[in-house]
């Protein structure tokens, strides 16, 4: 049998470079470099691990497992890459941005697009639980600038851990979200409440998971921000209240030091009364540094 033909055969000693080779002429170059890094790892993995027929069908089914989960709201596999901590390796890899500009992190699995568009000051708080809140802050760019005309996108969870889209029937449609715009200062402001931890979905394969490896589901109170304007990279990214004990052991991993903020409870009833309040509130002042696009910094490794 010729040389070529025998190579073409599966070996274990050279299984990967068997299914390497497999590949057509017509592949697309880039999909070719990154099926052959996936297939030498996978292969190596397996090897490694020496693993055996049923925990190979165990993983299998984990992993059909976790399509029978994803729902229209609900995608179990991007929660999977969260708590593995690859969602926030290929956002690192992949936002280097330069020193000063606002750090991204993990989308997370319930963003929803199209939220409300709300004036300063209103109060995305639609079901009215929780410790009031007034965000207020600026967008500017790497110089200080002020950015007129930018989009924060907002949502967090509520008082109970859920989100709007967990709870259908339960919360108001859109309740915790809302979409507000930078005046000529680059200032925006609005009303919400204290954000708090909460667990991540762990009624599927990937909360068994985490409990098999002895590891909590519980992700740092924060809340979710895309801030985007015209000719500027756009920012997917949290602010972190500072007191939440999970700030060191978030399940997904999110949590940066850039990203914490400063939290202030107001006991001024004066100052309540201006902001709508009947009562003490918590106040955080956060600014967004935007970088130009094109300034991003390429990752080496």
């Amino acid at each position: 049998m010729a040389d070529a033909e025998e190579a073409a055969y599966f070996e274990a000693g050279r299984s990967a470079e068997v299914v390497i080779n497999r590949m057509g002429p017509k592949t697309d170059p880039r999909l070719r470099e990154i099926m052959s890094v996936v297939v030498r790892h996978l292969h190596a993995a397996t090897r490694e691990a020496n693993i055996t027929s049923d925990e190979w069908m165990a993983a299998i089914q984990f992993l059909t497992d976790t399509g029978h989960m994803c729902s229209e709201w609900r995608q179990e596999f991007i929660l999977l890459s969260d708590v593995l901590g690859v969602s926030m390796l290929v956002d690192a890899l992949n936002h280097q941005r330069p020193e000063g500009s606002t750090e991204n992190t993990v989308l997370g699995p319930f963003y929803v697009s199209n939220a409300p568009r709300y004036a300063h000051g209103d109060n995305i708080c639609l079901d009215g639980k929780g410790e009031p809140l007034v965000v207020r802050g600026r967008v500017v760019d790497t110089e200080g600038r002020p950015i007129e005309g930018a989009t924060l996108d907002v949502w967090q969870a509520n008082e109970d851990g859920f989100y709007d889209v967990q709870q259908k029937g339960i919360q108001p449609d859109f309740n915790l979200r809302g979409i507000f715009e930078s005046d000529a200062k680059g200032e925006y402001w609005f009303r919400s409440c204290k954000p708090r931890w909460y667990p991540i979905p762990d009624d599927g394969p990937v909360g068994k998971m985490l409990a098999a490896l002895d590891r909590h589901p519980n992700r740092a109170a924060h809340l979710h921000f895309i801030v985007s304007a015209p000719g500027y990279d756009r920012v997917v990214t949290h602010i972190f209240t500072p007191d939440c004990p999970y700030l060191p052991e978030d399940a997904v991993f999110g949590v940066k030091h850039s990203l914490i903020a400063d939290f202030q409870k107001v006991d001024d009833p004066a100052q309540a009364a201006e902001r709508g309040f009947d009562g003490p509130y918590w106040s955080v002042e956060w600014n967004f540094v935007l970088a130009r696009e094109g300034a991003l910094q390429g990752a080496d490794n």
